[in-house]
């Protein structure tokens, strides 16, 4: 396997290079880390990395953007000094843009010089640009030899949308909304055929509408050979009190897919590491337009994966989904505390709880209602059985969705509602759904199964309409029939949802 732990007491100079880490985490204002996206690799991470690479041998070239002290190089070198790899000749890009970084970088990368078969290049300047330089022919531009290799722990930061940096990458082909996702492409793009890239980044890019372009970049360009996924949020870079699921992942240009390795570990200590080889349609589905990447975390096929039932899309069974329309902020002018004349209840996700849908709730920090008129009256919905999730869950919470029903009995004589943009809301054509129908998608969407499947692509707390919308469901069937058991049963436990999962497969 392609992958080692770093032993312990292997090297002094990785230590050394791991206390400067550690003292500029302390020291550095946490200002300066957002306005850089700066969030320096630990040593064991580092060592792991560079552990994930294929032994070679010839010259290597490699590509370091965005190195910092040197973290990540140190750990490839240290490797290729101790035996681990097999190169003739290394040569290094480092590319760091804190002119503060410059004076430890070059410290940690000139230590493993002295047999003149190590060369190093450390540019301060915006690899963004000089990489599009090079990759558009740019004339007044030395262009980029080819990466064999490439190791980053890229910036974590939106790119806006009509910034340098967005205009630049277009050029290039490139269109992503984030340093992390546009680094990684454009190693990819300066790699050689069978070139290797290891990178360590947000999993965020795995889901969603705004990194489908990122996802096509590499999937097209790209075998996928490893991804490791670190079950804590919180302790891949908890020196910089980072609370971001990452992903370390290995990439082959050009390469002819197979099987990808998936490894886990609860944290940088990498003490209770598992790995598990998967067929890569376990990992990118073929029926699945927006090419979302899963993570399985089992050698294990997943009871979505064996069902037959579950496999169906909303189209299919008649319901759409869409973001609550009402955005607070924009509406302000027309929020009440409390319901009155010519108002409407409104809904947040603190009006829903595990016993039900509570409205009004005294003294909510958010508005109760809102008032109907000629401003508000597109955003409304009329009064019916819906069913809601909330879009964001909290940081450390154990599930990601969470589905409530919307009765409309508590309302009284309201004719319609409003739904707050905090909410995906589940309905027929913006009306309300049959009641066992409703009921039972809720049941379906808080099964522990439902939430397991939603965490193989979804590295983020936000739960977006276009997620729940690719996901796949029972039949109309088969929802209301969970319906109709669960208006039978009254307040239902965790172990009683779950045990209904079998039923579906029936």
């Amino acid at each position: 396997m392609a992958f080692r732990r770093k032993e312990e007491g292997e090297t002094v100079l990785l230590s050394a290079v791991e206390h400067r880490r550690l003292q500029l985490s302390k020291t550095t204002r946490a200002e300066k880390k957002a306005h850089f996206g700066q969030f320096l690799t630990s040593e064991r991470t580092a060592a792991f990395m560079a552990g994930l690479f294929p032994d070679g041998g010839g010259d290597c070239r490699l590509l370091d953007a965005g190195a910092g002290i040197g973290s990540l190089s140190a750990a490839f070198l240290d490797r290729w000094r101790n035996g681990g790899l097999h190169f003739q000749r290394v040569e290094i890009d480092a590319f760091e843009l804190d002119h503060n970084l410059i004076e430890y970088l070059s410290a940690t990368l000139t230590k493993f010089d002295g047999k003149g078969d190590f060369f190093v290049n450390i540019r301060e300047e915006d690899f963004i640009h000089c990489a599009v330089e090079s990759l558009t022919g740019d004339l007044f531009s030395s262009p980029l030899k080819h990466f064999t290799h490439a190791i980053l722990n890229p910036p974590y930061k939106k790119i806006n949308s009509n910034s340098a940096h967005r205009l630049a990458l277009r050029r290039a082909g490139i269109e992503t909304v984030n340093l992390y996702s546009a680094f990684v492409a454009l190693a990819v793009g300066l790699s050689a055929q069978g070139g290797q890239i290891v990178a360590i980044i947000p999993r965020s890019f795995c889901n969603g509408p705004y990194y489908r372009p990122f996802r096509d970049f590499i999937l097209e360009r790209t075998a996928i050979r490893h991804m490791h996924l670190f079950e804590s949020r919180s302790k891949a870079f908890k020196d910089d009190n980072v609370l971001q699921e990452n992903i370390i992942i290995r990439l082959e240009r050009g390469a002819q897919q197979g099987p990808v390795t998936v490894s886990t570990s609860a944290d940088d200590s990498f003490s209770d590491l598992t790995a598990h080889q998967h067929p890569f349609d376990r990992i990118v589905f073929l029926d699945d337009p927006e090419r979302f990447i899963h993570v399985p975390m089992s050698s294990q096929q997943s009871t979505f994966e064996q069902s037959l039932a579950i496999r169906y899309t909303l189209a299919d069974i008649g319901i759409r989904i869409s973001t609550g329309p009402v955005v607070d902020f924009r509406l302000k002018a027309h929020l009440r505390d409390t319901p009155g004349p010519g108002a409407v209840p409104l809904l947040y996700p603190g009006h829903f709880s595990s016993s039900g849908t509570i409205w009004p709730i005294e003294g909510m920090k958010k508005s109760n209602a809102i008032e109907r008129n000629a401003e508000t009256e597109k955003w409304l919905y009329p009064n019916g059985y819906y069913c809601v999730v909330r879009r964001f869950s909290s940081k450390e919470e154990k599930r990601r969705i969470v589905a409530s029903v919307v009765e409309p009995g508590i309302f009284g004589e309201a004719p319609v509602l409003g739904f707050e943009n905090h909410l995906n809301l589940f309905h027929d054509n913006k009306h309300g759904l049959p009641e066992p129908l409703a009921r039972g998608l809720a049941v379906f969407l808080n099964m522990t199964a439902v939430d397991e499947q939603f965490r193989r692509f979804s590295g983020h707390t936000q739960v977006n309409a276009t997620d729940l919308r690719l996901m796949r469901y029972p039949s109309r069937d088969a929802l209301i029939q969970l319906g109709e058991w669960a208006a039978s049963q009254g307040t239902l436990s965790q172990d009683q949802i779950d045990a209904r999962l079998g039923t579906l497969n029936a």
